[in-house]
């Protein structure tokens, strides 16, 4: 934006150095030649400005659209992968077993209680004389299908692998693994794919945003491979789930 306020600026600058120009040194019969050449590249300059404006305008429209369809697809990931792990122990790099787990697999509803029971090891070493100790037990009371809890009815999980906007066919890239004995997973896409069949210069502005609204960095992510965490790197303006 600041490069088309310095066009602006400069083409301002050039026209008024060009009438005065004109005033100065052009025969007063070639002024209305002149003055009608003039009247054109001022109109010509003019679109051309507005059109980059205008381009650029619409471009941050499009990408806002865009990456509303591919956060809220991330996110359903995102969710899933977090029923996943709470039954199998860690993360997924398959969206094939993760679709399979959300159409067949229940999360068990716990409850966590404390109980007292003899504490055996101290209650020989004080000679016999009743010691006893806190455990915590969990008992699980039901289970929840995941389909019904996530999705509420939707079949949106059965696609969830694809980025749905952008350039055609394409998925998610799904990482899983472990960072210091921690489970981890990362589902992304490159901007370009998201952005696909826009201006590259503008695609290539865009993937190196950092400001705190929109989405930072290459790439619209949820999750991490370097760090621990399930977040995604896009700023509340694009999501109210989080």
């Amino acid at each position: 934006m600041l490069n088309v306020i310095l066009a602006i600026v400069v083409i301002i600058a050039l026209t008024i150095l060009i009438v005065w120009a004109i005033d100065k040194f052009i025969p007063k019969k070639l002024k209305p030649i002149i003055n009608l050449l003039l009247w054109a590249l001022i109109i010509f300059l003019g679109y051309i400005t507005f059109m980059s404006v205008y381009k650029e305008i619409q471009f941050n429209q499009l990408k806002v659209d865009r990456y509303k369809v591919v956060i809220n697809r991330l996110i359903d990931v995102r969710d899933s992968e977090l029923a996943y792990k709470e039954v199998n122990g860690a993360y997924t790099d398959s969206f094939d077993k993760l679709i399979e787990f959300v159409e067949n697999g229940k999360v068990p509803i716990t409850q966590r209680r404390d109980t007292l029971v003899l504490d055996e090891e101290k209650t020989r070493a004080f000679g016999g004389v009743e010691t006893m100790k806190t455990i915590t037990l969990i008992d699980t009371l039901s289970f929840y299908f995941v389909k019904d809890s996530i999705f509420k009815g939707s079949n949106r999980y059965k696609t969830m692998m694809n980025v749905g906007v952008g350039k055609a066919g394409a998925k998610f890239t799904l990482q899983a693994g472990k960072l210091d004995d921690i489970s981890v997973f990362e589902a992304s896409v490159d901007k370009a794919i998201v952005l696909d069949g826009e201006e590259k210069y503008l695609i290539e502005k865009e993937k190196q945003a950092f400001s705190i609204a929109g989405v930072k960095g290459p790439t619209v992510k949820i999750g991490s491979m370097e760090e621990v965490s399930t977040n995604g790197n896009w700023g509340k303006d694009l999501s109210n789930k989080q």
